[in-house]
Order: structure tokens, then sequence, then C-alpha cells
């Protein structure tokens, strides 16, 4: 019994205790939602949900729920809540949007930025100026990348760079060793001319000092032969050949100088060419040359008997076409020279029964040169030239193989008033004269002239005129129109 009325009086007490709570927790409720409505608030579900603790804290009665009852407010609450909350965030973009769209709109500022705005124009124009520093940075970094992708981008191209240098690297050291190899040689050259040169015998003319060797592109070297056994100008000029080098042209001229021609000799009467040698020498001749066909001419390689022989033997002969007439004026002059040079009687005669092609060698090649008995003096000048000619083919040959008889042959018989400088000159030019071609003619031309009897001497009487304007023409490369507007 007692017990009983225990249980009774227990759950009256807690059903006093409940319906107290639900009391207070509805009043707190309907407070809650009036304050909720007259501020506006959109949190009003989470105000709700903690409303509970801090009602209890402020010690007001709290209204209970069952909890069925919870459950469906809790579904509300979320319901009402999500949908505000949407709906706000809608709100809010727009708001945001419009803003920003706007905003240079004055009206549409807030009043607090149109304060700032209008309270100090020096801060205006630090926010100009800030954002242009800002579009200035941005600049700087967008040129700053771009150089940096610049600098990475060429990496391929650096590459090639470094090989175009390493390959210009190599051309540079092989143009030096090439260069220095060229300078060897070159020296070599040098010194080696020097030797040679050293077995000449240099005259110089006071007359031509400080005259140069090239002019108007063309070198001319007058080819004195005469018949003395010495180096000496007590001989007479037997054969006289202007050989002329032409860079405008690219040709060697071999032109023989017939000594009948009557020419005017200066400081002396007219007379042939080859007496002007016998009066004045080299210097005179020249000076002759220079008068008569006006060409200038400025050097001169005198050749004695001797040196002539012995540059037919040091290229190994020559080979040539003769008659056999021609053999027998062969033996005939050899008679002179073996006198002259102190040989045997009938030395290197030739057979006269053979004819056309045959060797001759030094003493029969001067021999077959001097003759001119047959076809006068132009048939001998044609002789001298043939002969000549395949000397110089032979010459590169002869340097290679034969070159102690050569020089030691030649040089020792030839006087000059080359320098050694000029040598030099000329073996440099060796390797392209041998692409040059080797035109012979004689002076005068044929139909330019006509033979005479002047002080009871057969001479040449000569159309100079005719002849300067085919040397010009020729060796000079000077076209007629040229020489008459000169």
């Amino acid at each position: 019994m007692s017990k009983d009325l225990t249980n009774r009086d227990s759950i009256s007490e807690m059903e006093q205790i409940q319906r107290g709570l639900e009391a207070f927790l509805q009043q707190e409720l309907k407070e809650m939602g009036a304050e909720s409505r007259e501020n506006g608030a959109l949190a009003g579900g989470a105000q709700t949900g903690t409303g509970g603790t801090d009602t209890l804290q402020a010690g007001r009665e709290p209204q209970l729920f069952t909890i069925g009852e919870e459950e469906n407010q809790e579904r509300e609450i979320d319901i009402i809540g999500s949908s505000k909350r949407e709906s706000g965030q809608n709100n809010r973009r727009r708001d945001r949007e419009a803003y920003f769209e706007d905003w240079d709109s004055e009206d549409y500022r807030p009043d607090r930025v149109k304060a700032v705005g209008t309270k100090s124009g020096s801060q205006k124009k630090r926010g100009k100026e800030s954002k242009a520093a800002g579009q200035a940075s941005i600049r700087k970094k967008g040129s700053a990348r771009g150089v940096e992708k610049e600098n990475k981008a060429p990496k391929v191209s650096e590459g090639k760079s470094k090989k175009r240098r390493k390959k210009k690297s190599r051309l540079q050291k092989f143009l030096i060793i090439v260069a220095v190899i060229l300078a060897l040689l070159t020296g070599g050259l040098y010194l080696g001319v020097g030797a040679v040169y050293a077995k000449m015998n240099y005259q110089p003319l006071e007359s031509l000092a400080g005259a140069p060797m090239k002019e108007q592109g063309v070198v001319n070297i007058l080819l004195i032969g005469n018949d003395s056994r010495e180096n000496a100008e007590d001989g007479r000029s037997d054969a006289m050949i202007l050989l002329s080098i032409s860079n405008k042209t690219k040709k060697i001229y071999m032109t023989s100088l017939l000594r009948d021609m009557y020419v005017e000799i200066p400081g002396h009467n007219n007379n042939r060419l080859n007496a002007a040698y016998s009066y004045g020498g080299a210097g005179l001749l020249m000076e002759t040359v220079e008068q008569n066909l006006d060409i200038t001419v400025n050097r001169y390689v005198l050749v004695n008997f001797e040196a002539f022989a012995n540059l037919v033997d040091a290229v190994g002969g020559v080979d040539l076409e003769l008659t056999s007439e021609e053999i027998e004026y062969v033996n005939g002059y050899l008679v002179e020279y073996n006198m002259l040079f102190d040989r045997a009687e009938g030395t290197d005669y030739m057979d006269t029964s053979q004819s056309g092609m045959v060797h001759l060698n030094g003493p029969q090649a001067l021999a077959y040169c001097r003759n001119r008995y047959l076809g006068t003096d132009f048939g001998r000048t044609e002789r001298q030239r043939k002969v000549l000619s395949a000397v110089i083919q032979k010459l590169p040959t002869a340097l290679l193989t034969n070159p102690g008889e050569l020089i030691g042959g030649l040089m020792p018989n030839l006087t000059t008033n080359l320098t050694q400088g000029e040598c030099f000159y000329l073996s440099l030019m060796a390797y392209k004269l041998l692409t040059y071609e080797i035109v012979q003619t004689s002076i005068p031309l044929e139909g330019t002239y006509k033979n005479a009897t002047i002080r009871s001497m057969s001479v040449l009487e000569v159309d100079f005129e005719a002849n300067k304007a085919y040397l010009k023409e020729n060796i000079y490369g000077e076209s007629p129109r040229q020489r008459t507007d000169g």
C-alpha cells in the first residue's frame, strides 16, 4: 500500500513538472516569434532551436513538446529556413551584380563611398595613380613574362648559334693555318727567288730609276739577245722581243721587233733599230722603242748566246719541225758557234737527210734561231718565237726536275734591271701566267711597211701609226674610239 501511494505521488509530481515545462516553452516560443517578426531576422528557426537554452538561462518557464511535435516543428523550421536562405542568397547575388555594373553611377554608390569620394580630390588622384601603377605593374609583369618566354624560346636557336660559332671558329682556325702555310711557302719562295736572283747580273738604269714595272695593267719587258760571249754591250742586238703580260686581255704577247726597221734614235740620226743598242745599250734601245711605237718599256733582260743555249738544254731541248734546207743552215751556224766557244769542229752537226719533227739541243736551237737567209728577218724572228714558246711550255717541269742546271746555266748569263722584289712578284704570278694564251706576232705588221735603201742600207720604212694602233688594241685592250678620245 505504501509503495503504491508512493508511486502515485511520484507520477503526479512528474505530471505537474511536465505541464509546467510545456507552459513555459509555449510562452517562450510566442515571445521569440514576436521578436523575430519585428526584427525581420532570417535565422528564426536557429534561434528557436537555441531558444530553449537561452530561456532556461534567463529563468523563464519553458514549454515542453512531445517527441512527435518536436519532429514536426523541426521539419517546418528547416523548410522555412532553407527557403529564406535561398531567397536571401539570390537577393544578395542580384545586389552584387547590379552594384558592380553600376559602380560608375553616382546615384547607386553608397553614401559612405560618395562621401569619401567628395572629401578630397587628392584622394581621387591617389586612387587613379594607384590604379595606373597597378596597370603598369601588370604590363611590367606581362613584359617580364614575355622576356622570360623569349629567353626560354631561343634555346633551340641558341643551340644553332653555338653550332654556327663552332663552325666559324673552325673555319677561322683553318684559314689561319692556310695563311701560315702560305706565309711559309711565300717566305720560302722569296728566299728561293733571292738565291736565284743573286746569280743574275743586276744593272740598274739611272734614267729609269723609280719608273714602275707595270702600267695600265701591262708588264712590258724587252728581251734582248746579243752575240757577245761576255755579259757586255759590245755585241749586236741580234734579237729583240717585247714580252707583254696583259692582265686586261689575259694574254702574253711575244712581239718580235725587226732590227732593220728605220727608226728615230733619240740623240742620234735615224738608223736601223738594232743600231740603238750599239749606241747606248739597253737604255737607249728601250727609249727608241717608246718613241717610235708609243709604248712604255721600263724593264729589260739581256741574254747572250751561251744563256740561250743553256736555257734550251736545261729544259731538255725542244722538238720542232724543220725542213732539210733549215737543217743545212743549222750546221752552217754551228761552225761559227763552235769556233766562238772553242768547241771541236763538227760538234752537234745534224743529219742533212733528215726533215720533219726533229729534236734540237741548246746550240742547235740557237743556230736555228740565228738563220736570216730563209724568209729574211721575218722568218728569223718567227723561228726565235717558236723556240722560246717551246721553252716556256717545258719550263715548269724543268723547275721541278732540273732546277740546278736551269739556274746554274741560265742565271749567270742574264743581265737585267729587274729588282729582286719584281722578280718575286713575277714568280707569284707564274701559276696564273700558265693559263694565259700566248700570242706571237712581229712589228712591223704585214702590209704596213716597204723595203727601201737609205744611205746604202737595206731598211724597212714603217707605217708607225698603224702599228701603234695594233699594240694599243691588242696589248692594252683599247678600242679605236678610246684611242680617238684619248
